[in-house]
């Protein structure tokens, strides 16, 4: 993937890049495989924001996304698509009955490769086979934390993780982040890394690209009041006045630990991302 830049005609444009696209093949999405998104602006039931700086943006519509890949026939990619809801581009594959889904594009999966899944099929990017048929050393994504649920780990644009060892009835991995963790050999992942490899080199390059992306403007505590924030107040640039960092509500941030101690997962994780 390259990213294309522009004149300067104005000081945002100067530094801004966008995605060249060149790997896309299809340009409008499935109509069978799209839904309304609903805008909440960070709101709950109650209309109180429980989640802050979200709110107007493009409308969207979201894209089904098959993470199960259960059907074990050969699936032939038929285009390789945009998707405004994540960061990797997403692929449509059609089966030989004709049915239609939507998957996380790999890198080098393009139009009429054909992908299969299930515990016989071959080593390469595309398919989905279980934890305990892909060989050590393979680099995978998608990876699934309970069997049958769905990949939920490595699906950002440009992730993959790595599949360290096998032992017992679990594999270890080594995810993006660095960290080390078990997960059980029932468990599918599919092969190869993930499309968009370039996507963190972009940059925005003006505010209101981030308002069409849905987020609006944070404001530093620093230069709020004491009564809205606890690093507010003094004179001038001051000190935030406390021992580190506090968010809005007085919790500590900044490198404060928010993971249960207790949860039952824990035991899976070998080493911790950015552990020393």
């Amino acid at each position: 993937m390259a990213t294309m830049k522009f004149k300067p005609t104005t000081p945002s444009r100067r530094h801004m890049t966008v995605p060249s696209f060149e790997e896309l093949t299809k340009f409008t999405p499935e109509k069978s495989l799209i839904c309304i998104k609903k805008k909440h602006a960070g709101r709950n039931s109650y209309g109180k924001i429980t989640v802050r700086h979200q709110g107007g943006g493009n409308k969207l519509k979201y894209r089904i996304i098959d993470f199960k890949r259960a059907d074990a026939t050969a699936n032939k990619v038929i285009g390789v698509e945009y998707d405004p809801n994540r960061s990797a581009y997403i692929a449509l594959l059609e089966n030989e009955a004709g049915k239609k889904s939507y998957i996380i594009a790999p890198v080098g999966v393009t139009d009429g490769d054909v992908l299969y899944s299930g515990e016989g099929v071959d080593i390469k990017p595309g398919n989905t086979l279980p934890l305990a048929n892909i060989p050590v050393g393979t680099f995978i994504h998608n990876i699934e934390i309970n069997p049958g649920k769905g990949a939920q780990l490595v699906r950002s644009a440009g992730a993959q993780a790595q599949l360290m060892s096998k032992e017992n009835d679990l594999a270890l991995v080594r995810l993006p982040s660095g960290e080390m963790r078990y997960v059980q050999l029932k468990c599918t992942a599919t092969i190869g890394q993930v499309s968009n490899i370039e996507h963190d080199t972009i940059k925005i390059g003006k505010a209101g690209k981030k308002r069409h992306m849905g987020i609006r403007p944070t404001v530093r505590g620093s230069v709020m009041n004491p009564c809205d924030h606890p690093h507010g107040g003094g004179e001038g640039k001051s000190p935030i006045g406390h021992p580190g960092p506090l968010t809005p509500w007085g919790k500590p941030a900044l490198g404060y630990k928010t993971r249960d101690h207790k949860a039952r997962t824990n035991k899976f994780i070998v080493k911790r991302r950015n552990s020393k």
